[in-house]
Formats: C-alpha cells, sequence, structure tokens
C-alpha cells in the first residue's frame, strides 16, 4: 500500500471508515466479530488509517475501533469525531463545539478508544452557535497536552477553514467526494492545496451506489438510512444507475470491480487525497485495497471525468442544512 501526506500526517492513501460497523448501512447480517476480522485484515493489507466518531452508534463504534487495536495501537493512524454529540444535557444529535464539550467530548473518546491520544481529531460538523476560533482554541489545547495530535474539520465551509487555520494548522478536510459528488472541485480543493491541507474523502464510492450492487431500493432494509436520501429514491434511483454502468463499462476494460475503478479514479485526483471507503466485510476491504494497484488510462479518466451528474441532492433536507457552505 502506497502512502501520502495528509497535512503533514502520513497515512496509507487508501483508509478504513468504520461507521457501516454501527449499523448505519444494513444490507445483510454483520456483527462485530466480522468487523473486527474486517480491521484486522485491513492492517495486514497495509492499510493504516482507520476513522470512526462518537456519534457512530453512538459510542459504540469507538468502543469497537478500540477493541480492533488493542495490541496495534502503533500500527495505526486512528481519527474521530466530535461535535454531534452535546454533553451538557443536550445528547446525541445535537450540533456543539463549545470549549467545554470538546473537552467532555475527548475524553469520552479516550476511554472508548482504549488510547491516551488520537492522531486526526474532527469537528464532525460546524457549530453555528460557537465561533470557530473558539472551539481551535480548544483543540489546540488539547494538541499541547498530547491528547490529539492533528485538527481535522468536516463539512467545513472556504470560509470556515480559513478561520480555523489562522488559529491552528489544520491537518485534514473531510467531505464526501466520488465519481458522482464532484462538488469540492470548485473551490474545497483549490483552497486546500493552497493551506496545505490533506482531503479526506468521505463515501468515496456513493455510499455504496458505485459498486454497481444495488439495483433496486428495495434491496435496502427499512432502517437503512439510504432509504431517505434523494439520490436512491424514486425517478433519481433510475437515472444514476446509467453513472453505474458507465463505471462498469471502464470496469470490463481494466479488469477491476466498479469499486475499485470509483476508487482509482479518486486516487488519480491527487496525492494528497485519502480516502475512507467504509465496509464492514473481509471480501470488500480487500476489494477496496486492491484499488491502489490499478492504473486508469488517460482516455479512461476523461471518460469517468464527463459522466453525468448524479440526479438529486447528495443528503437530505434536514442533513444538507447541517453543513457549512
Amino acid at each position: 500500500m502506497k502512502h501520502i501526506s495528509i497535512g503533514g500526517l502520513d497515512v496509507s492513501r487508501i483508509g478504513l471508515g468504520a461507521m457501516s460497523m454501527a449499523g448505519y448501512y444494513n444490507i445483510g447480517e454483520g456483527s462485530d466479530t466480522e468487523s473486527i476480522r474486517t480491521i484486522h485484515r485491513a492492517l495486514e493489507l497495509g492499510v493504516t488509517h482507520i476513522d470512526t466518531a462518537e456519534i457512530y452508534g453512538p459510542f459504540v463504534n469507538e468502543e469497537l475501533v478500540g477493541r480492533a487495536i488493542k495490541h496495534r495501537r502503533d500500527k495505526v493512524v486512528l481519527a474521530t469525531k466530535f461535535g454531534l454529540v452535546s454533553h451538557s444535557g443536550g445528547g446525541p444529535g445535537v450540533i456543539d463545539s463549545s470549549p467545554a464539550n470538546v473537552r467532555a467530548a475527548v475524553e469520552g473518546s479516550l476511554k472508548r478508544l482504549n488510547t491516551d491520544y488520537i492522531d486526526l481529531y474532527y469537528q464532525h460538523r460546524v457549530d453555528p452557535n460557537t465561533p470557530i476560533e473558539d472551539t481551535i482554541g480548544a483543540l489546540a489545547d488539547l494538541v499541547a497536552e498530547g491528547k490529539i495530535r492533528n485538527i481535522g474539520l468536516s463539512e467545513a465551509g472556504t470560509n470556515t477553514i480559513r478561520r480555523a487555520h489562522a488559529v491552528h494548522p489544520i491537518a485534514a478536510i473531510q467531505t464526501e467526494y466520488s465519481l458522482w459528488t464532484r462538488d469540492p472541485e470548485a473551490e474545497l480543493l483549490p483552497l486546500l492545496r493552497e493551506l496545505g491541507i490533506g482531503f479526506v474523502p468521505y463515501s468515496p464510492l456513493g455510499h455504496g451506489f458505485l459498486t454497481g450492487e444495488i439495483k433496486s431500493p428495495e434491496q435496502l432494509s427499512d432502517d437503512d438510512w439510504r432509504k431517505n436520501n434523494p439520490r436512491f429514491t424514486g425517478e433519481n434511483f433510475h437515472r444514476n444507475l446509467r453513472i453505474v454502468d458507465e463505471v462498469k463499462s471502464v470496469a470490463a476494460q481494466v479488469g477491476a470491480t466498479p469499486a475499485q475503478v470509483a476508487l482509482a479514479w479518486l486516487l488519480a485526483q491527487g496525492n494528497d487525497i485519502a480516502p475512507i471507503p467504509g465496509t464492514k466485510r473481509v471480501a470488500r476491504v480487500e476489494e477496496n485495497t486492491a484499488a491502489d494497484g490499478i492504473v486508469l488510462s488517460p482516455q479512461q479518466l476523461e471518460r469517468l471525468n464527463n459522466l453525468t451528474p448524479a440526479a438529486g441532492e447528495r443528503h437530505n433536507e434536514m442533513n444538507m442544512a447541517a453543513i457549512d457552505r
């Protein structure tokens, strides 16, 4: 597995997102045992970058990751997130990045992850009620104390990123980016390159759509959150299948899977991009990490660059409202 630098932090250029291990995607059966095997297999394959968050579960995903990396902590660049759980009484789902909540959150994450430091600590969503300078100031104190080593932001707008970076260097920005979510290319990526900040795309496989495995909304269980995602519903779903057909066509040319092609395209966008495809399956992590060895031709990249944009917003109205733009 090749390595790259994101904001000075050395990581495998393909990481592992752990969110699905907390039950957010419910196609088929899963278990903590299989999830832990998946993390171990990822490490064997050279993955060093594992991403979780306190809201996943909530809390239980961090505990699972903590169990999985026990006795393997030195092999892992461990990333987690705060800010979607208010520890002053609001509870899960309440945005809170006040300095007091930052400190309460990090102590809980350290305990659940069974570690004394976090390599990359993200604000999960920008808090409109707390100046970003106050939040980053609190995080800078945690860096000085050795409890976290790098600061990240998730779904932050360009103005917020500039303000945050002026207080303390930001190592990475996490935002959705894939063949069907190209929004970061206009303003975000140029800014990150200007400031020397790494980019960690989440959902690089379009929440699983770009794998080509989801052929009908009926495949999703009733408690799968994608049931309410605009790109997975109604006519949008059927329009977006055309994107997958194009990806499948390129995959056939290179002897790869659609997921591998989608990841290979993303890796070709720059050596400061470290996607974190999520899975809870050993077979999937093996498939995803193999994308590191796939090279697409200029013609294939051009074809993928010109895909028809996805139909529908990338999140539902409530979740889009929480994104800083």
